[in-house]
């Protein structure tokens, strides 16, 4: 058994954050370059296609998610046999997989015209490329994405993180060359498709360099495949409910609207994305925390992973939820510019943030029910939401436009995540949903709201209109909240819970987020 030391944790935990922000700035940066050069129809073609071959990541079949935790097993145990047998299979599948996805690419490229009514006939031609392109580029990346995951069961994320900033800054340097050189909307997406690749290939070569690993038919095998598919068969509901719950909107409203609407709805729900990957990213760590908790009986540090891992998540997502509905309107004007503020970008804005909000504000407790291996009910609760959600954008998005499809994905999701998730989680855990409500929620409310009176009294000084008057009242405002926050961390507010559980188990002691996550890090893998 091996100890992961800390200079390892700070390198993947860094690594994370710093190519999440790459991703984020360039996104921002690129959005408007491109749509401005390409047009809003193009654009929309663009967001279209990608929502539409963004739809091939169910096929995975939740098989990612089994490479990960057997890689990370099997190179514990030191039982390579069974190492090679988990990548061959996975791999074997995989070339299976990519092989469907290029079919299926195949035949919706002849068929763009019907698949896409919407789309101008004079577009049709580059539609089809497009499809093409980017159908046959995922078709590739099942079988090389493998190595990835391979990575993550090594634990060695920085190497996943760091190529992909490298990849992520090629791209959008080229991008911006050939665009300001002429080029249209079938040169950028061979760029955007092709750096990926060229990743993917990259991290395999490392990975079967840090731990080789036989690649023979020999070793795909029956048995093999039966444990992967056990393993994945809950994940795989939950993906299937997470594309239809945001990866609909776009097809919906481009089937039934137009190209455009694509664009603008596109404008609010990027920016709510962005809110949203911040907090995503860091709870991550909560599944090997409470699968370590799980497996060692500790029902008490379980509900702190719980309780203090929604609030930490509160703590980020509720200044944020805050500060995109007082200056929403401003953040699109500045990032896309002020033609688009005619348009309905904000009220989708607002309606998915709220929405969005709720969930992940509750991010640990979806980690928790993965580490614990109760995520079954979750899974159908999600998918039924996930049906729901698109059943109402097809009947809202005519009447109230995008505005409507909006609503259709907000209010599904805001019924599971009021409803069901917390008192599902608290009847597992056993603890009471007022104590839970009360311990995860009203220091993050409490600490919001003197960042909402000071962006509103901003507000009514000045409205900003370019980066440098957003960045002063957001510089203000984080100001403000950052003090809040200081002080709950040094008078032990931010991390202490108090009694969480029903009955007779003893007082919970200061939890420490951080602290545990280095802990599992450090853990025997």
């Amino acid at each position: 058994m091996r100890k992961f030391e800390k200079g390892q944790i700070v390198k993947n935990v860094s690594s994370s954050w710093f190519s999440l922000g790459i991703n984020i700035v360039t996104g921002i940066f690129l959005s408007p370059f491109i749509l401005h050069r390409l047009g809003d129809t193009a654009f929309g073609v663009w967001v279209l296609i990608f929502s539409v071959t963004g739809y091939y990541g169910l096929f995975d079949l939740g098989i990612r998610s089994s490479v990960v935790r057997y890689v990370s097993k099997f190179t514990a145990t030191n039982e390579d046999e069974e190492l090679a047998k988990i990548v061959n299979t996975s791999l074997f599948s995989y070339g299976c997989i990519g092989l469907a996805s290029m079919v299926l690419t195949l035949v919706l490229c002849l068929n763009v015209e019907h698949v896409f009514a919407k789309i101008p006939p004079d577009m049709i031609p580059t539609a089809r490329w497009l499809l093409l392109m980017v159908g046959g580029s995922v078709a590739l990346g099942f079988p090389l994405g493998i190595f990835g995951g391979f990575l993550e069961g090594l634990q060695r994320f920085y190497i996943l993180n760091w190529t992909n900033v490298v990849a992520t800054l090629l791209r959008t340097a080229l991008i911006v060359v050939v665009l300001n050189r002429g080029y249209g909307l079938l040169m950028v997406a061979f760029i955007t498709i092709f750096l990926p690749m060229i990743a993917s290939i990259v991290r395999a070569i490392i990975a079967l360099h840090l731990r080789p690993v036989p690649l023979a038919i020999k070793y795909v095998d029956r048995t093999t495949f039966r444990q992967i598919v056990n393993y994945s068969s809950s994940t795989f509901l939950i993906m299937v409910a997470g594309r239809l719950k945001f990866k609909t909107d776009e097809i919906v409203i481009g089937t039934m609207l137009s190209a455009a609407a694509v664009t603008y709805f596109n404008i609010g729900n990027r920016i709510v994305d962005y809110a949203g990957s911040v907090v995503t990213t860091l709870a991550q760590v909560f599944v090997p925390m409470s699968s370590q908790s799980e497996a060692k009986g500790d029902m008490n540090r379980l509900r702190k992973i719980f309780v203090v891992g929604n609030r930490v998540c509160a703590l980020i997502i509720f200044p944020i939820c805050a500060t995109l509905i007082i200056l929403g309107k401003s953040v699109i004007e500045v990032w896309m510019g002020k033609k688009y503020l005619t348009t309905d970008s904000y009220p989708v804005l607002v309606i998915m943030i709220i929405a969005c909000t709720l969930w992940w504000s509750q991010s640990a407790s979806g980690r928790v029910l993965f580490g614990m291996s109760k995520h079954g009910t979750w899974a159908k609760i999600t998918l039924i939401e996930g049906v729901s959600n698109l059943i109402l954008s097809i009947i809202l998005v005519r009447p109230f436009g995008i505005i409507g499809d909006a609503f259709g994905t907000a209010i599904p999701l805001a019924c599971s995540t009021i409803f069901f998730m917390p008192r599902h989680v608290c009847n597992l855990l056993g603890i009471r949903l007022r104590t839970y409500l009360r311990e995860a929620y009203v220091l993050p409310f409490l600490l919001t709201m003197p960042l909402a009176a000071v962006l509103l009294l901003l507000k009514q000084w000045f409205v900003p209109h370019n980066y440098r008057g957003l960045g002063l009242q957001l510089l203000i405002g984080g100001a403000v909240y950052g003090s809040g926050l200081l002080w709950a961390y040094l008078t032990d507010k931010a991390l202490r819970t108090g009694e969480l559980a029903i009955r007779t188990d003893p007082k919970p002691d200061e939890v420490s987020v951080i602290a545990d996550a280095v802990e599992t890090y450090q853990g025997d893998v």
